[in-house]
């Protein structure tokens, strides 16, 4: 599953990692800088580097997140970490966003019988993404990147760039540039 190859998300392995996850986020209070959230938190997490997350947070395995150091999550934020989610320092996440490196075959055999596969997300420092943002799998953004609100980001996002709308594209300096 972690090397992007075909898995079958039923397998007990994987379920029993799921519902992990989901008691460990069901028992978080919520409630910034208490110890036992932070300890959930710790347990949840690949690597939790003292990120603020606030609750609800959703997960599949939370295992495969990894955060640098300073990063902030908004409210009801969805990591589907069916691969893994990289997220550098100082990132800025806002409310809603959903980080998806879950993905299905494009064959409906193949979706019929229940395969799916996955992509890792790779975020870079000093990142800002905007509420109700979407990135979707095999998705990398460069440091200092800024994915404005409601933007679906379906391709890599250049170090510095600034991109919005669905699906996400260039806005402000980047974008004049790229205009002949």
């Amino acid at each position: 599953m972690l090397d992007g190859q075909p898995y079958d998300p039923s397998d007990p392995e994987l379920l029993a990692l799921r519902q992990r996850a989901q008691r460990l986020t069901a028992a978080r209070s919520g409630i910034e800088g208490d110890a036992a959230d932070q300890a959930i938190l710790s347990d949840l997490l690949g690597t939790w580097n003292g990120a603020v997350i606030r609750a609800p947070f959703a997960v599949d395995y939370g295992l495969h997140i990894h955060f640098g150091p300073g990063c902030f999550v908004n409210y009801n934020c969805v990591f589907l970490d069916v691969a893994e989610i990289r997220i550098g320092v100082r990132v800025q996440i806002g409310p809603a966003v959903q980080l998806l490196t879950a993905d299905h075959p494009r064959e409906v055999a193949r979706r019929a019988a229940g395969e799916e596969y996955g992509r890792p997300i790779r975020i870079g420092d000093d990142v800002w993404i905007g509420a109700g943002a979407l990135v979707l799998p095999g998705v990398r953004i460069g440091d200092g990147a800024i994915l404005g609100a409601g933007a679906v980001v379906t391709r890599d996002v250049a170090a510095g760039a600034t991109v919005a709308g669905n699906p996400a594209r260039p806005v402000g300096q980047a974008a004049a540039r790229a205009t002949p």
